[in-house]
């Protein structure tokens, strides 16, 4: 009785195992690029000042804590700080709180692909990290600039010549290597924030819709 003729069809096999190889290879690539896109980035340097752990930027030494996390690109951030801004400092110079401000990024989206958010929480963690006695001095000049919602937003070599313009060069190289784009949303993932002005006292999270959250704020500014 004769061998049966083999039907295998080589080609469709081959075909088929070379399919399998670079759906393989796509998959390690969108892997990886989502691993970069989530990395945290650089880690800054912790001094007396700035605590690069949690991000906080300390202004007084109080024995009540005021916790502020701004976006730069926010507009009601700015509103916050034209309204309350001076007399947190105050409390603070008195001794009356320790104040802390976070810069965080939530609002990439609306910088038309710059994320300015992420360039300017980064660039003011670059001041912190270097000149942070100027760090108040800086985070004012952004807000005093701060460009609309849905535009580009400033450039970062915009973003480095104010940290000259208020005196922390040692921070411009920092800002133009962008060296802490990524820190910023970190934060605010690492805090879940999910709004900005967020406040909190003692770590106690604020709903400044509330009259009697608001008057804990107010009461502490006079």
């Amino acid at each position: 009785m004769a061998a049966a003729k083999s039907n295998t069809n080589w080609f469709a096999i081959w075909v088929s195992a070379a399919v399998v190889v670079v759906l393989v290879v796509l998959g390690g690539v969108v892997v990886f690029l989502n691993n970069q896109a989530t990395a945290p980035g650089a880690t800054p340097a912790s001094n007396n000042t700035f605590d690069a752990e949690t991000g906080a930027i300390a202004i007084g030494d109080g024995k009540d804590t005021v916790s502020i996390f701004v976006d730069f690109l926010c507009p009601v951030c700015k509103s916050f700080e034209d309204q309350f801004g001076e007399g947190l400092e105050a409390a603070a110079a008195s001794g009356e709180i320790t104040l802390e401000y976070h810069p965080i990024a939530i609002l990439d989206r609306f910088s038309q692909g710059t994320e300015y958010s992420s360039r300017s929480a980064g660039a003011a963690v670059c001041v912190a990290e270097s000149d942070p006695d100027k760090y108040l001095d800086f985070a004012k000049v952004l807000f005093e600039n701060q460009p609309e919602e849905n535009t580009p937003g400033l450039t970062t070599e915009e973003l480095a010549s104010f940290a000259s313009q208020v005196g922390a060069d040692k921070a411009a190289s920092c800002i133009t290597d962008e060296t802490y784009r990524k820190y910023g949303v970190s934060q605010a993932s690492k805090h879940e924030i999910k709004g900005t002005p967020t406040v909190e006292i003692n770590g106690t999270r604020l709903d400044l819709q509330k009259p009697a959250d608001l008057k804990k704020l107010t009461d502490i500014v006079g």
